[in-house]
């Protein structure tokens, strides 16, 4: 399958939001009426607060991944320094997993920071999400302990960060 990585389009933002609230609830991160799965179906608020990156099929055009890059210091990053890049809800359809799309989405993040000129990136992501943990290590991303943090009461967030 070929996957062509770009910034959300109008057509992309619905069946982006509904892609990230897949995963997500059906992956058992998130609550299907909770605040959070509003967040995640939002894609024309993160297109536009900050960037919305989706893997699209380079055939048919069909939304398979999705992720929210910001700039550190700007309202969607929680955790990176004003020098780094952020990634949130990255998100790959079922269909799609395995087949490099969630890298590709990543890298494509790490090419944005490095174009604004960004030293490197930082991200959260919970414990239980080992496969993206493997993921992040296998493009170069260690954990960052130290600023590992709780957005809420015992939900727990591991950070990871590479310096470019």
């Amino acid at each position: 399958m070929d996957v062509l990585i770009r910034h959300a389009l109008e057509g992309d933002l619905a069946p982006a939001g509904d892609l990230c609230v897949e995963v997500f609830v059906g992956d058992g991160y998130s609550l299907a009426d909770g605040p959070y799965a509003g967040l995640l179906r939002d894609t024309r608020r993160r297109s536009t607060e900050a960037e919305l990156l989706v893997a699209v099929d380079a055939g048919d055009g069909r939304v398979l991944g999705c992720v929210t890059f910001a700039a550190g210091g700007t309202e969607w990053a929680d955790i990176a320094r004003p020098d780094e890049g952020e990634i949130r809800m990255l998100a790959v359809g079922r269909a799609a997993r395995g087949r490099g799309v969630g890298a590709a989405l990543v890298e494509a993040a790490a090419e944005r920071s490095r174009a604004l000129g960004l030293a490197g990136m930082a991200f959260s992501t919970r414990p239980e999400m080992t496969a993206a943990h493997r993921l992040y290590e296998r493009l170069g991303f260690r954990r960052d302990p130290g600023r590992d943090w709780e957005p809420l009461p015992g939900m727990a967030l591991m950070v990871y960060a590479l310096t470019f």
